[in-house]
């Protein structure tokens, strides 16, 4: 079982219920469940995880990447993009802030694990 916490910024409701509970029944904590890229950077710098999930589609004015970002510039917490959007633009504005993966949604658990695994060393 892990302590490490994980942040999860995703603004569909089913999609954070079911990150949750696959990534609590690997033992993580989460830190926090947000909607916006705004409340992210603001968890983060309140209490910084040990990785973020966060969707590059996001509620506010902030969206994924920007908040990355901050994230990982100010912060140095490791992000792992989720996202529906897989066109070469967003994965390409995407890659240009060293996210330590980028899943594709659906969300295949193993591949997540293993994503998780590599960034939180265990």
């Amino acid at each position: 079982m892990s302590d490490k916490k994980i942040l999860i910024a995703e603004d569909e409701g089913i999609v954070t219920s079911d990150l949750r509970s696959y990534l609590t029944g690997l033992g993580y904590r989460i830190s926090a469940s947000v909607l916006s890229g705004e409340e992210a950077v603001k968890c983060c710098r309140s209490d910084p995880p040990d990785a973020a999930l966060i969707d590059i589609g996001l509620q506010g004015k902030m969206d994924g990447i920007e908040a990355s970002k901050k994230i990982w510039g100010e912060m140095g917490v490791p992000v792992i993009f989720i996202t529906g959007f897989a066109d070469e633009n967003t994965l390409s504005r995407a890659r240009q802030t060293n996210p330590e993966e980028i899943l594709i949604k659906p969300i295949e658990e193993e591949n997540l694990k293993k994503a998780l695994e590599q960034v939180l060393k265990e």
